[in-house]
């Protein structure tokens, strides 16, 4: 603590750092499936929560009409198309890294979340008063999952396009926007809270990995080490 590390020691330091986090959001997840596997007390609960939320909705025609447009910007067309809205910008500033990492984050985000779908093979709740509907398993929600996943890995690559005094702004607002979508799948019946908490903590989780792994192609290729929560994952898109 009292010698300032050189940029090596840096650069391990924060991989050391982000092992620590991956190991931290991945136990709750793994806390989450065996509860959902087992039929435990969370999951009895869920099923409590689920229909309390939904009865209650149910009864505010425009507090569904505001759900579903807010559960509309997890949709996958919603997402891909603000991901290759990205892609287009990337693309012209010539960031290879930028361009990768926006690609294989959030398609490998998806990919992940349908292989755990199949093994968990969760059905989805079964309300009293069903006021929309959504196909496929339950565990975990692919739009908390997705939107994740790709609106923080839309963060981690705009972020250094953000002026510094609005960054802190930009970071609360894509927090509360993935809160809000995952959100709404509970309260429109169609998802468990655990559904939607399993979605959050393992999408972050591998939003996480793949800014590790990015960070580490940074060091091979001679770039200096950044802080993505302040500088995003490829400050040179700025440039």
């Amino acid at each position: 603590m009292r010698v300032r590390p050189n940029a090596t020691e840096r650069f391990g330091l924060r991989l050391t750092l982000v092992g620590i986090a991956v190991v931290l959001v991945a136990v709750p997840f793994a806390t989450l499936v065996f509860q959902v596997l087992a039929k435990g007390p969370l999951t009895r609960a869920d099923g409590r929560i689920a229909n309390s939320a939904n009865e209650w909705v149910s009864r505010h025609p425009g507090v569904v009409t505001v759900l579903k447009g807010v559960t509309d910007l997890g949709k996958p067309p919603v997402l891909i198309a603000v991901v290759v809205l990205g892609l287009v910008y990337v693309w012209h500033t010539g960031s290879r890294r930028a361009f990768v990492f926006l690609v294989v984050t959030p398609l490998g985000g998806g990919i992940i979340d349908s292989l755990v779908k199949v093994a968990v093979n969760r059905p989805r709740p079964i309300v009293d008063h069903p006021v929309a509907s959504a196909l496929g398993k339950s565990f975990p929600s692919g739009h908390a999952m997705s939107s994740t996943v790709t609106y923080g890995a839309l963060l981690l690559v705009f972020l250094p396009v953000v002026p510094r005094a609005g960054r802190r702004v930009v970071v609360i607002a894509t927090i509360v926007l993935v809160v809000a979508v995952g959100a709404s799948r509970v309260l429109l019946g169609v998802h468990f809270v655990s559904d939607v908490i399993g979605g959050w903590v393992l999408g972050l989780a591998w939003l996480i990995g793949a800014a590790a792994v990015f960070e580490i192609w940074r060091k091979e290729e001679g770039r200096p080490p950044v802080e993505p929560l302040e500088e995003g994952v490829e400050p040179e898109v700025a440039q």
